[in-house]
């Protein structure tokens, strides 16, 4: 366990500057960026520029090569700050445990494009991908908060829109529920460090942009029908006011019969994961989503991959299967 260090990055979160009023969007994103610039990004791996559909995105990749599977990761921030920079410290990690290359999609953001353009950009890098010929078996839906909503709104998305599924959904501290009932949001106020119900229907309600938030894009931990969804892992703290959006969707998602794993980690903040180098609870949770993201994709992929190595041809150039691990920088 690691007390200390859980008490640390709660203190580090409540020295965030709380204005009296709801803060500005240029505000919010300039406090963000400064705060995720803190976290730790792993050594080993390298970052390029790229487009995937029609919106930029970062192309994370370890330095001696990825494995063959892709992580299309969403980047958290209330649908309105936030980049695949502000990410890194998450996707770089991920890409560094399982050996995946990941795409980190810069998809537009609220105000200015209110729902579904996130939704609509997600869903576009996602058909990218398979048009680029890529098995949806290889391929994994990974973000956090509002990014951890849309691995769900996407896979909804992509479902309704007749898209092979992607072969599964890792979602830490999902934002999934617009309509803001969950009884955390709350018995959590006094221990969250970070958010209010102020401060999240703030930056929903411009989101929203007057949408009507029961329907299952905006609320699929209330109101969507999960049949048919990949395995999921949903990874959220205890300290946190989103804590019954990962509760109640994990409910639906066993009720309708998806493989759904619950990782609920006690006394730590939203999207803990990205104190990876700081927080034990980080990086033993990271490594559980790895080991799930290999499990998956490599179990998902295997006939493909069998039927590859069967062929000398193909064999000579297939990239090394054995996970690569970099180490945090100091």
């Amino acid at each position: 366990m690691s007390k200390e260090q859980r008490a640390k990055v709660d203190a580090m979160l409540r020295q965030q500057p709380r204005p009296e009023g709801p803060r500005s969007v240029e505000a919010i994103r300039a406090g963000f960026k400064a705060l995720m610039a803190q976290m730790t990004v792993p050594d080993g791996i390298r970052t390029t520029p790229t487009t995937l559909g029609d919106r930029p995105a970062l192309h994370v990749e370890p330095d001696n090569g990825p494995r063959a599977g892709t992580i299309l990761y969403f980047h958290g921030g209330g649908w309105v700050f936030g980049s695949p920079q502000t990410a890194l410290s998450l996707t770089g990690h991920l890409v560094a445990k399982t050996g995946f290359g990941a795409y980190s999609v810069d998809y537009r953001l609220a105000p200015e494009h209110p729902f579904p353009a996130a939704i609509d950009d997600t869903l576009s890098a996602y058909r990218a991908l398979l048009d680029s010929g890529q098995d949806s078996s290889t391929i994994a839906f990974v973000g956090d908060s509002a990014g951890g909503g849309l691995t769900v709104a996407t896979c909804l998305a992509a479902r309704d829109a007749g898209l092979p599924l992607p072969a599964a959904i890792v979602a830490f501290s999902p934002g999934l529920d617009a309509t803001r009932t969950g009884e955390s949001m709350d018995t959590k106020a006094a221990i969250d460090p970070i958010f209010t119900r102020e401060a999240v229907e703030h930056t929903g309600a411009m989101y929203l942009a007057g949408a009507d938030p029961h329907q299952p894009l905006l609320s699929p931990a209330v109101l969507a029908d999960l049949t048919g969804f990949p395995p999921m892992l949903i990874q959220v703290g205890t300290n946190e006011i989103l804590l019954d959006d990962s509760t109640r969707l994990a409910a639906r998602a066993r009720a309708a019969g998806v493989d759904v794993i619950l990782d609920i980690t006690a006394d730590v903040p939203h999207v803990f994961q990205s104190f990876a180098g700081v927080l034990d609870e980080a990086d033993e949770a990271l490594d559980r989503a790895a080991l799930f993201l290999g499990q998956r994709i490599r179990a998902a992929g295997a006939a493909h991959t069998s039927a590859v190595s069967r062929s000398p041809s193909l064999r000579a150039g297939l990239p090394p299967q054995s996970p690569r691990n970099g180490s945090p920088r100091n």
